[in-house]
């Protein structure tokens, strides 16, 4: 599976919203563009498209930025990810139907529909509050320094 820029670019910023969910403060796309090294014009476009799908909500003026819709724990990768990738969970589309469409049939209903559920149910078993508690975890092994 291929998931686009776009939808590892709001993987981490979601995920790194969620780490700072605890302080109720709301969060620039200036601030996560710096610390993601993501650009600021990209980011505003897929925030545009979470603040669509409700995954986020913005609060404007000079404290204001994006805060999480729910709490981190109700929202999965699933949710971020049908919110920005559009075409990742569309159907398959027919493959032989014209000269062969037993084939097209087994295909899309044993082989395509199925694996689009594995998907869709990994995805969907996957919360915010997960992935980013495995961050904060691997923060600290960066922070690991060994003396000989």
């Amino acid at each position: 599976m291929r998931i686009s820029a776009k939808g590892r670019y709001a993987l981490a910023a979601m995920t790194s919203i969620a780490q700072q969910y605890h302080s109720k403060e709301c969060v620039t796309v200036i601030s996560i563009s710096e610390k993601l090294g993501i650009s600021k014009i990209y980011l505003e476009q897929v925030f545009s498209l979470l603040k669509r799908g409700g995954i986020v909500t913005s609060l404007k003026g000079s404290q204001g930025g994006y805060y999480l819709a729910r709490t981190p724990e109700k929202i999965t990768l699933y949710d971020i990810l049908s919110a920005v990738e559009t075409s990742l969970f569309e159907p398959s589309e027919t493959t032989v139907a014209d000269k062969a469409p037993d084939i097209d049939a087994a295909l899309r209903y044993f082989a395509f529909a199925q694996l689009d559920e594995a998907v869709k149910a990994v995805l969907a078993g996957i919360t915010l509050e997960q992935l980013s508690t495995r961050a904060e975890e691997h923060r600290g092994d960066a922070a690991v320094m060994f003396y000989i």
